[in-house]
């Protein structure tokens, strides 16, 4: 089954926005230019004043920089262990590529990639008719016999077994030598593709995917991330892994010319990529964890892009000659995760009641300047395209009283939870979090904010944990993501044993197994009820947007997701 849809498509910022503007946003929209930022664009045009000297220099193609929050969160490139937002960034679409493709600058969904067409043949397999004549960057042509490796034991799995509903943990993995996955691999990749039996050859250009049990979502999963192709012989020659994935060899636009981890990513042009010459000669991604740093750089020319600015820095860049703003919601909703075991949260009235103590439409005012919006819970748009969206759901009401009430139910005597947080992650983390913290104080939790500085530290169980700062990312249309994948049996939270619950289990149970879609769609309105009502799972928040600052004349589009697309058809050239 195939469902395709996605988000609104990216806006482009060009000027500052009257307040009568954002009090009612609507689907889509374009900010006025002033005269100023007109003229200024023209200046850009005519003259080239505004480019940076690497652009202006005389060479065939024009190298980028980029200003990022941060470049990968586990210093590797493979985007198995590196399950981030700021990874999807870096690594996707211009590193690395599966069999089917997302279309990041359309509607998000699949397109064909590294296969030319896909089939199902039963409810358990898919076959894929690959390319024929694909490059990896060391020169091998892409076969079937690298794909199998992509999706094998030795890549993914380990020893685990197709068959869901078992949480898979790290500490149940010892790596015996250097050239072993890491141990989270193989629940990362159960995560998402938890009865995935094995990958067949057909022949040199032809392979089938056998599920051990039925999933609608089969092609899904092979275009959220779920397909992505290694170099089998680079994989070999590693000496470790940990050297493999620093600079892995795949077939995408780019590849990895030097890694500075918590520096640097520079990406060179592969030239024999099957999708035509790649119109940049390097991209190189700088972390630079400052808002005001990125957007200083932006203005100075040091950098053509600055990524991840927060709405209150819109006014700085836009107002700038020859700069401008892209935005989009994407598929990506921010949450707070609940910690079950902790003493003060094991009774579910204690979480349900911090998530009626929010006043989630007075944070997007405040914060997002109504650039965002509340979702219905842990839901987006485009499950509607499968009839997979549960009408008339809506997050936790805001009601302090209600809240109130529930902590004296509960018995809760003011004990200390502590709240999790990293310095601006996510845009607006710390103001977003210290605004939930005095909402929480105001119904009578005691909440405590914890700085950290990376997520291990979130993650870190040698503590006692409470809540903390997460967001979750829809990939196929369709509820298993995020809802299954990531709070279902083998995803993060129950990974980390911050949450579990058994009848939701099950109902995952259904949600990956079940080809009935009125079965399904009970399962997961059940779900939210479980997750978001009776035993919080999360808090939900808002949907998530991203701001990018960028030089107006180089005529790139921002993609409605994190991801940033530099291949040929997002580069028509400078005007």
């Amino acid at each position: 089954m195939l469902y395709e849809s996605g988000p609104r498509g990216a806006d482009t910022f060009s000027a500052g926005l009257p307040a009568s503007q954002t009090a009612n946003r609507p689907e889509s929209y374009t900010m006025n230019m002033n005269r100023r930022h007109v003229m200024g664009l023209m200046g850009a045009t005519a003259s080239g004043l505004f480019l940076p000297g690497h652009l202006r220099a005389q060479q065939s193609r024009p190298s980028i920089r980029i200003a990022v929050q941060q470049v990968v969160i586990n210093n590797t490139l493979d985007p198995w262990n590196e399950q981030s937002n700021v990874g999807e960034r870096a690594l996707y679409p211009n590193l690395w590529e599966g069999l089917l493709l997302r279309d990041w600058m359309g509607n998000q969904g699949p397109v064909p990639g590294l296969a030319t067409e896909w089939k199902r043949l039963d409810e358990k397999t898919v076959e894929l008719k690959l390319r024929e004549g694909v490059k990896f960057h060391n020169g091998d042509e892409m076969t079937a016999e690298d794909v199998v490796f992509s999706l094998s034991p030795e890549r993914l799995f380990g020893d685990t077994q197709p068959a869901g509903g078992k949480t898979i943990y790290a500490e149940d993995f010892t790596r015996s030598t250097g050239k072993d996955i890491p141990a989270a691999l193989p629940g990362i990749a159960r995560r998402k593709w938890p009865s995935l039996a094995g990958v067949e050859a057909v022949d040199k250009y032809t392979v089938r995917f056998h599920n051990a049990t039925p999933d609608v979502t089969m092609e899904g999963r092979l275009y959220a991330g779920g397909s992505i192709v290694a170099n089998r012989r680079a994989w070999d020659e590693a000496e470790s892994y940990d050297a493999w994935a620093k600079k892995p060899v795949t077939t995408g636009p780019y590849y990895v010319e030097d890694f500075q981890p918590d520096v640097s990513l520079t990406l060179r042009a592969h030239d024999d990529y099957w999708g035509g010459r790649p119109p940049l000669e390097t991209i190189t991604f700088v972390e630079v964890p400052e808002v005001a740093s990125r957007v200083n750089g932006l203005l100075s020319g040091e950098y053509d892009f600055a990524c991840d600015l927060p709405p209150d820095q819109l006014g700085t860049v836009m107002n700038a000659p020859g700069l401008e703003v892209q935005n989009s919601t994407i598929w990506n909703h921010r949450v707070n995760v609940f910690t079950q075991d902790h003493e003060q949260l094991q009774n579910p009235l204690v979480r349900r009641a911090m998530t009626h103590a929010i006043d989630r439409k007075a944070i997007v005012e405040a914060l997002w300047a109504n650039l965002t919006e509340v979702p219905a819970g842990l839901q987006f748009d485009s499950f509607r395209t499968s009839d997979m969206f549960i009408e008339g759901w809506a997050a936790p009401e805001y009601n302090p009283e209600l809240a109130r009430q529930m902590l004296k139910e509960a018995g809760y005597k003011g004990d200390p939870i502590p709240f999790r947080l990293l310095n601006n992650y996510y845009i607006n983390q710390v103001p977003n979090g210290q605004i939930l913290t005095e909402m929480w104080n105001q119904v009578g939790l005691n909440v405590e904010i914890e700085m950290k500085e990376n997520w291990g530290q979130i993650l870190a169980q040698d503590t006692p944990r409470g809540v903390r700062d997460w967001s979750a990312s829809n990939t196929i249309n369709d509820p298993i993501s995020p809802m299954v994948v990531q709070f279902g049996p083998n995803g993060s939270a129950q990974q980390n044993r911050e949450w579990t619950n058994a009848e939701f289990n099950d109902l995952c149970q259904v949600m990956e197994t079940s080809t009935d879609r009125a079965k399904r769609k009970q399962a997961i309105a059940r779900m939210l009820t479980i997750a978001e009502r009776e035993d919080p799972a999360y808090n939900i928040l808002h949907q998530n947007a991203v701001f990018t600052g960028m030089r107006s004349n180089l005529n790139w589009k921002a993609a409605p997701a994190f991801a940033m697309d530099f291949r040929a058809s997002n580069w028509p050239g400078q005007s």
